[in-house]
């Protein structure tokens, strides 16, 4: 029985996972769904291939704190431009923010996240699931802001909205991945 509910739950964790990118790709086009990809497919990876050893005590604080992060992050993202700069590299028209793919987007991606304190206080596997993809999103997908952004603007490196939130949230987030891991001993 034990198994047969793990198998549902990695269905679900994947179906989730394809409806994120699916969403993505539908908001935002192929590229930036491309950078999605580490996170939400990372998440999936990491959750499939490490053992799960934290619990919501265990990851709380750094889940609340990378929370907290990824919305001076966003605030930063918005203040200096970054979908204007994302759409003329990609070459894609940046939607309405209330277009259905990002409703959809946000609902799937955040409102998972959002769940991860009740599922994983209760030790469901699909909060794990949850938190793995949180975690690898901020301190995975978001390095694209130091690592890709940048060169896709044309001649060297330059700077891009949202890179400096990121020298904070991705560490924060890889603390979080760690303590998914392995918990600290008591």
């Amino acid at each position: 029985m034990r198994n047969h509910l793990f198998a549902r739950t990695v269905g679900i964790a994947t179906a989730y996972t394809v409806a994120v990118l699916a969403t993505g790709f539908a908001a935002f086009g192929l590229v930036t769904m491309l950078v999605f990809t580490a996170g939400f497919v990372g998440g999936l990876t990491l959750w499939l291939a490490l053992p799960t050893r934290g619990t919501w005590l265990d990851v709380r604080w750094p889940f609340w704190l990378v929370m907290l992060l990824f919305i001076v992050h966003r605030i930063e993202e918005k203040q200096f431009g970054f979908f204007a700069m994302l759409s003329s590299v990609t070459g894609v028209a940046t939607p309405e923010l209330l277009s259905p793919a990002v409703v959809a987007l946000v609902l799937l991606s955040v409102g998972g996240w959002l769940l991860v304190p009740w599922l994983m206080s209760r030790r469901k596997p699909l909060g794990s699931y949850f938190a793995w993809s949180f975690f690898a999103s901020m301190g995975i997908t978001e390095l694209a802001h130091w690592l890709v952004f940048p060169f896709m603007q044309g001649a060297g490196a330059h700077a891009v909205p949202g890179m400096w939130s990121v020298l904070l949230l991705a560490p924060t987030a890889w603390w979080g991945m760690s303590r998914l891991y392995r918990p600290p001993r008591t």
